[in-house]
């Protein structure tokens, strides 16, 4: 089943900052940073699609063998209230929330799984240069709870493969926790940031002083 969010060491904010900016063969853990912090310290960098496939992200994996692939971890992990699966990990029952739309959804099929950053960003974002292997934990993170989220399906699908300078949830409550998940996941896996998209993270993460960033880079 899906693990609960790892909890780094708090620490200097300084050291925090740097930690960001190591290997995840040198950094085995970050101290929670500032959303604005770590905003500011993405590299930006432009963006090329030239080549993507979302067959080069094999996603949806059992990895545990348990009978529930990726997909329904997530649902079982993510509802409000508990469905019931069966051998097959077919889920009846259960409750869940999709924090995009504030919506309340009784049938697992009304849901996505939205990869919070798509996968076709990641590609233009850094991805297009790693192994198939490090494509593949990347598309079924289970290691960080923010990196895969069950919302409305109509919502995931207006959202696309887009970033925050072209959409939003439209829930305006949700925007603090969203680009704090979007910065977290570029964060965990040293992704970069085209000029559009840092910007709109600047102008939110002003708005949201509470919010931090605390993730582990991805091995």
């Amino acid at each position: 089943m899906r693990p609960s969010a790892l909890t780094a060491t708090a620490g200097a904010l300084g050291l925090a900052v740097l930690a960001l900016t190591l290997s995840p063969a040198t950094a085995h853990a970050a101290a929670p940073v500032p959303l604005a912090d770590a905003v500011a310290a993405l590299p930006v960098a432009g963006e090329s699609r030239e080549g993507y496939d979302r067959s080069l992200f094999p996603h949806w994996t059992d990895q545990d063998r348990d009978g529930c692939n990726t997909r329904m971890e997530v649902l079982i992990a993510e509802a409000t209230t508990a469905p019931e699966a069966d051998e097959r990990c077919r889920l009846t029952g259960g409750e869940w929330q999709s924090y995009y739309d504030d919506r309340v959804h009784t049938e697992a099929r009304g849901l996505d799984i939205d990869h919070m950053v798509p996968l076709a960003e990641a590609w233009d974002s850094g991805a297009s240069e790693w192994t198939t292997e490090r494509r593949r934990a990347y598309a079924n993170d289970l290691d960080e709870e923010v990196a895969l989220v069950a919302v409305t399906a109509g919502e995931n699908r207006a959202k696309a493969d887009k970033d925050p300078a072209q959409w939003l949830p439209p829930s305006e409550a949700a925007l603090c926790r969203y680009v704090t998940e979007w910065t977290t996941v570029k964060t965990r896996w040293s992704l970069s940031v085209d000029q559009a998209e840092a910007d709109v993270l600047a102008t939110t993460a002003a708005e949201c002083p509470d919010a931090v960033v605390d993730t582990v880079p991805a091995a």
